[in-house]
């Protein structure tokens, strides 16, 4: 039976591939965060540690042979210095979720995982400045730490991830307008385009690289191949909901002068090259239409359960 330790878990990407592992019988699933928000899964074990405490951490997480340890929350060297550092036992395999926001800006698309990375922050992210950058160090810190331990290591790099407890205001934003019956606002070039990975997707693609000689010591872009603009996610909405939707077009500028929240690029693409996974894993990435539709259908089973759990308040 396979031991594997994820460390974060709780929230989105993390909270899914464990619902997804955890219906496995050959695996002996822990799950180390922070203890905001229990699972509560049958089969999985959480331990209550803070990585920042490195004290606590090693105190948190028993000593074993761990099979493979999946990182959904480090965001800088010094994380995955301190876990690999610090955690008890042996690892037969580090997996670190990093992120497409690595790579700096490119004209040659689709971005594979060797083009130029960013040398810096990126101070017109704003909150998210230094976001990429620290996730690029801690890819660096990883490889070095990895090496010195012998420790094979898999990275994955995601795209726009979508889907079930996604709490980003990304296909939310429309789900919310959809809900509300108010038009959508797209930009009137429309040329922007981008790619995602579905959370269900990304869990089981995680779940195939556990142990694969394939991914290890190897990076991995994570995206379907199938390009997205503003107006396919309108068709794709009229598709999922069953309704003609009023549509908004306004240029770029004016979005930006009326702070209209759109919440994939406007200006640029974001398109990126999934075919080494591919080559590897050889994964048939999910119908954006078909993502969708599942993430509505979940949307509308939040919205509804928020609205008995109100009525029963009143």
């Amino acid at each position: 039976m396979k031991k594997i330790l994820v460390v974060g878990g709780s929230y989105f990407a993390g909270r899914v591939f464990v619902e997804e592992l955890a219906k496995r019988k050959d695996v002996e699933l822990h799950v180390v965060n922070r203890g905001r928000i229990r699972l509560g899964i049958e089969g999985v074990v959480e331990h209550r540690g803070d990585r920042e405490d490195v004290a606590q951490l090693r105190n948190a997480v028993p000593e074993a042979q761990w099979d493979a340890v999946v990182d959904f929350c480090a965001y800088t060297p010094s994380h995955v210095e301190s876990l690999l550092g610090n955690l008890r036992g042996t690892i037969g395999q580090y997996v670190f979720i990093s992120t497409t926001s690595i790579y700096g800006n490119s004209q040659e698309l689709p971005i594979r995982e060797e083009a130029f990375k960013v040398a810096g922050p990126q101070p017109e992210l704003g909150d998210y400045a230094s976001y990429g950058y620290d996730k690029w160090r801690a890819e660096c810190a990883l490889r070095k730490a990895c090496g010195r331990a012998g420790i094979p290591y898999t990275i994955l790099r995601p795209a726009i991830i979508y889907g079930f407890y996604n709490y980003a205001p990304r296909e939310r934003y429309f789900f919310d307008l959809l809900q509300a019956k108010e038009p959508v606002v797209v930009p009137e070039c429309g040329l922007a385009l981008f790619n995602f990975i579905w959370v269900v997707d990304m869990a089981r693609i995680l779940i195939r690289c556990l142990g694969e000689p394939k991914a290890l010591d190897q990076e991995f872009n994570l995206c379907s191949d199938e390009l997205i603009g503003y107006p396919r996610i309108v068709e794709v909405l009229e598709e999922i909901s069953g309704r003609k939707i009023a549509v908004q077009r306004k240029s770029v500028e004016a979005i930006d002068r009326e702070r209209i929240p759109l919440p994939f690029p406007l200006r640029e693409h974001l398109v990126y090259s999934g075919a080494k996974l591919q080559r590897a894993l050889s994964f048939d990435a999910t119908p954006f239409a078909t993502g969708m539709r599942e993430s509505y259908g979940y949307y509308r089973l939040v919205q509804r359960k928020r609205q008995e759990a109100a009525a029963g308040e009143g």
